[in-house]
């Protein structure tokens, strides 16, 4: 296994920790190449009900790309293919992951770092996080995927303010706008995503992966009348969580979710 990038699991969570703290988490090709894995071996372990993403609670979530690999990945077209082929491949890993995954931002969240909270379902920061897209300062273009996903996330205005500017927004910014769904204090960013995690992972995991599967869905096409939505809709009611959803219910107990 890699040590740049790691998983630890303690059910119902999988913790993916970008490892990399001498170089502020900065995203190596290597790194983009193992996310795949971890993310399928966390789906794989049926103890696992939430995927969380952080950057070991060193300070920093990860400082962007490793510039210093430039010359050789994107050293010609076939190459930058090739690359950009390894970067898409992990970013739909955590976007099409059946299992939820929060990503746990503190401090700097830069280019490839942002692409991997926004490929993440919730998203939760420090208060001093500080999140920014630069391919303006490099003089690129952000990723069809990854401006996909951004705009959706945040709205075309935003993520023109993002890309344009290569600003490093502040936490409140980002809250503002979308990027970021929660702030906490710097020294709660891990007990307060775990936190959140065992209360997803408390609740009907049929449910929590059917929205997730409709909320796709409808990012992809779907209307609010699609046969598969309203199939999915349907799928509810027969499912045993549905029966013990309401015996528990009734019975005033705790439910004991029957799908795992």
């Amino acid at each position: 296994m890699t040590q740049t990038i790691r998983l630890e699991i303690a059910a119902p969570l999988a913790e993916i920790i970008l490892d990399q703290p001498q170089r502020r988490n900065a995203l190596s090709l290597e790194m983009w190449a193992a996310l795949p894995r971890r993310v399928a071996e966390a789906n794989a372990d049926p103890h696992v009900k939430v995927i969380l993403l952080h950057g070991g609670g060193g300070g920093v979530f990860a400082a962007g790309a490793d510039i210093s690999e430039f010359p050789v990945i994107y050293g010609s077209e076939a190459a930058a293919r090739q690359t950009g082929a390894t970067i898409a491949r992990a970013l739909a890993a955590l976007e099409e992951s059946p299992k939820p995954v929060i990503a746990a931002i503190e401090g700097a969240c830069v280019g490839g770092g942002v692409s991997l909270a926004v490929a993440s379902d919730i998203r939760v920061a420090t208060a001093t996080a500080g999140l920014g897209i630069t391919p303006a300062k490099l003089g690129l273009v952000y990723p069809p995927g990854d401006m996909a996903r951004l705009v959706r996330l945040v709205g075309l205005g935003a993520a023109k303010r993002l890309l344009f500017t290569g600003r490093i927004f502040s936490a409140g910014e980002a809250l503002a706008m979308g990027l970021v769904d929660e702030i906490v204090d710097a020294s709660c960013i891990l007990p307060a995503a775990r936190a959140l995690g065992l209360d997803i992972a408390a609740q009907s995991q049929w449910s929590v992966r059917a929205t997730k599967r409709m909320m796709r869905g409808f990012e992809a096409g779907f209307g609010p009348g699609s046969s598969e939505a309203e199939a999915l809709f349907l799928e509810g009611f027969a499912n045993p969580d549905f029966r013990e959803g309401v015996s528990a219910f009734l019975g005033k107990r705790k439910p004991d979710w029957k799908v795992t």
